[in-house]
């Protein structure tokens, strides 16, 4: 009997509650930096390109090593790397909190980045191993509830920290939970086997220098534009080097990235997928707290309470998923979550300098809040579906690296949709509005295009396994009759 068996039975509450709470500081920090900007940059007095580089350098090195984390995870076991990624996380945070100076808020931000790249993919595959059959269904119901919660609340907690305390109480928040977790982790958390081999080094060193190559393109590009001899040659680097990757992992023994999991169309469908849901969700989250605040004169504090409404609904429709996927399947519950968000999209993106908040905000964000409910839990099942034990890391790694590499294509794409349509503008109020309802109007096409890739990949493809398998034979025992 395996210390996972003997456990998991006794504690998969406190298990859970470990993970979600973990996975719930990292989508806390890569939104609360948003309404906190503006009180950041004026007490650390930070130009605008050390301001972006405060957000950038977490992404970078986030999106970079996110397949190493889940790779560390699998050699060395999930337990002992969860509680580290924990460790250098909390220690990140502090560091933050305390930051005399920009380059220190930087380079602690990118430190934070390493403790999320190994926490996050660690996350997921606990769960993979700690649960099966209905009780994973709820747990990844409440993994996916946390992904959708995480952001909103977010900027709720950096707005209201900014604005009765200081934005370094945001980053101070996260010291007491994350030692907690890091003090109850070895009395709960299971301990999984250690996968015999060793690393792929060529995968680790590609991967991690081609995803962060085409990050930080995509970053470069949004803040200096896409002609920029940076922009190109980060994104030539990008390709050469991801090429080499996939070159590499189609040789190794014991790859990184085991490219068998990309043989499945429901996984492969998952994974697009995602990168364009949360390519336009960050957009949403970026553009629409600018304009609460700078169009429609929000607080910091009162903008984060503006995406209540969308949290609550969010977390109430992920709550009921489990009861919903088993009665209309995970298939049929994705593009309804898919076709709510892309219809609050569109609806958000009308959005002008008259604009009310009730009728053009609230009320598109309730449909975009049901929508993430519905479609977070069944895209993060398809994306670890029929991923065996060995797998379950490389899956989940996958699963946060292409989130991750999503937001980040989509936020920098956006950003310079949204730069064209503000142009020259004088007016503050009228330039936020028009780079938002561009940038809104295009995140919607990136729904779109998601809803496609779920009714082209997925669909067809949990069609035919669900045929097979009411097609296979029942086998019955011979009573010799």
């Amino acid at each position: 009997m395996t210390d996972t068996t003997r456990t998991a039975p006794l504690h998969k509450g406190a298990i859970l509650t470990i993970v979600l709470v973990s996975y719930f500081m990292i989508l806390l920090d890569n939104s609360v930096i948003f309404t906190a900007l503006p009180s950041l940059q004026a007490d650390l007095n930070l130009s605008s390109a050390e301001l972006a580089w405060v957000q950038d350098a977490y992404t970078l090195v986030f999106g970079g090593l996110l397949l190493l984390g889940a790779r560390a995870g699998d050699l060395l076991g999930r337990k002992p790397v969860f509680i580290f990624g924990l460790v250098v996380f909390a220690v990140a945070s502090l560091l933050i909190a305390l930051s005399p100076a920009g380059w220190w808020i930087i380079s602690a931000r990118a430190l934070q980045g390493v403790g999320a790249a190994i926490v996050a993919p660690s996350a997921l595959s606990l769960i993979t191993v700690s649960f099966e059959g209905e009780e994973r269904t709820r747990a990844v119901a409440w993994y996916s509830a946390t992904a959708g919660i995480g952001a909103s609340l977010g900027l709720v907690v950096g707005g209201a920290a900014a604005s009765w305390f200081s934005w370094r109480a945001g980053f101070f928040i996260n010291v007491p939970i994350g030692l907690a977790m890091i003090l109850l982790a070895p009395k709960f958390l299971p301990h999984t086997p250690k996968l015999p081999g060793r690393f792929d080094i060529a995968g680790a060193i590609t991967s991690t220098v081609g995803v962060g190559s085409l990050v930080f393109a995509i970053l470069y590009a949004a803040e200096f534009g896409w002609g920029t001899i940076q922009t190109i040659v980060g994104f030539i680097l990008a390709a050469v080097v991801l090429t080499a990757f996939v070159f590499a992992e189609a040789r190794a023994t014991q790859p990184i990235m085991p490219l068998r999991l990309f043989a499945s169309r429901i996984r492969t469908g998952a994974y697009v997928t995602r990168l364009l849901y949360l390519g336009a969700m960050i957009g949403f989250f970026f553009f629409t707290s600018q304009f609460l605040q700078e169009a429609l004169g929000f607080t910091p504090l009162q903008a984060g309470l503006a995406f209540l409404p969308m949290t609550l609904v969010n977390f109430a429709v992920a709550m009921l998923i489990p009861r919903i996927t088993r009665r209309f399947g995970d298939t049929l519950t994705l593009i309804v979550g898919a076709t709510l968000t892309f219809a609050g999209m569109v609806w958000l993106s009308r959005i002008s300098v008259d604009s009310d908040y009730l009728t053009a905000v609230a009320l598109p964000m309730l449909l975009i809040g049901a929508g993430q409910g519905f479609a977070f839990a069944p895209m993060t099942n398809f994306g670890i579906s029929g991923a065996t034990a060995r797998d379950a890391g490389a899956a989940s790694g996958i699963v946060n690296t292409f989130h991750q590499v999503g937001s980040s294509l989509g936020l920098g794409v956006l950003v310079a949709v949204g730069a064209a349509a503000a142009g020259t503008s004088a007016d503050q109020a009228l330039a936020i509005t028009a780079e938002a309802s561009a940038a809104l109007t295009t995140a919607s096409v990136f729904l779109l295009a998601s809803l496609v890739a779920v009714l082209a990949l997925i669909a067809p493809a949990a069609t035919a396994d669900a045929r097979t398998a009411s097609q296979a034979p029942v086998q019955v025992e011979s009573t010799g009759i």
